[in-house]
């Protein structure tokens, strides 16, 4: 299995994709790949620079075992050079970070995080940042599935 650097990304980096990064790297360690595949996360916006997730995803990750506690960043160019996929969670952030990509290469990265979903049939990955616990919910519910569904074509050497 060749290595792989993985970056998730949504709009301000405190909510989906470090939920992502926290839960691809629980399967990532579970399954052993620690030396193979290495998870990040960024946001198109600089809204929420250097702080931490939001706290209510926190709280929903942790009754679920997870520890989200990655620092928040900008997405930048620079990113299509250290990173093998691209993950945006809906189509904004898709289109904005297409928009900075340099050459067809860096463009063939990116990808829709629900292009790995297994199970569920969502066009996106909703931001649950104006929602209630049942938004954060099934944030975690289709990110899940879809991390799953990603190591699984990882692994397959598929991407």
């Amino acid at each position: 299995m060749r290595n792989y650097k993985v970056l998730f990304v949504c709009l301000g980096n405190i909510c989906r994709s470090p939920a992502g990064e926290g839960i691809l790297k629980r399967m990532i360690k579970e399954q052993k790949l620690d030396n193979y595949i290495s998870v990040d996360s960024a946001g198109t916006s600089g809204y929420h620079d250097g702080e931490l997730p939001d706290s209510r995803m926190r709280h929903h990750g942790s009754r679920r075992g997870y520890k989200f506690d990655s620092i928040s960043r900008r997405f930048t160019r620079n990113d299509f050079d250290d990173f093998d996929v691209i993950l945006a969670m809906d189509d904004s952030n898709y289109h904005n970070i297409m928009r900075l990509a340099p050459d067809l290469d860096s463009e063939r990265k990116v990808y829709r995080m629900v292009e790995f979903s297994q199970k569920y049939n969502h066009d996106h990955i909703p931001d649950p940042y104006y929602s209630g616990a049942d938004g954060f919910e099934l944030v975690l519910d289709l990110l899940e599935d879809a991390c799953e569904g990603l190591l699984n074509r990882i692994k397959e050497g598929e991407l």
